[in-house]
């Protein structure tokens, strides 16, 4: 199977409002295109002091409410890329 990159954000700068990856906003989305995701995150520019939390939605069954599925808590210097597993996702994340 090949692999797709299917959204992408280069040089955003994230504040203390959640920022959706699939639209670069801070309006969160709800996608239903099923599959297996993951993230790749690079946040070298982070610095002592500064905290991230990384949470990924998803739906148990469609039309039911969005609920954290994972999630991922950074702070302060990130010399490592944040790989997350390859998450199934389906009804609405």
């Amino acid at each position: 199977m090949a692999l797709t990159e299917v959204y992408t954000l280069n040089a955003v700068t994230v504040g203390s409002t959640e920022l959706s990856i699939v639209s670069g906003t801070t309006t969160l989305q709800s996608v239903t295109t099923d599959g297996f995701f993951g993230l790749v995150l690079d946040a070298a520019t982070m610095t002592l002091g500064d905290e991230f939390r990384v949470r990924v939605y998803e739906k148990a069954l469609s039309g039911s409410t969005q609920r954290v599925l994972f999630e991922v808590l950074l702070a302060h210097a990130q010399p490592t890329l944040l790989v997350t597993p390859m998450i199934p996702l389906l009804h609405g994340w």
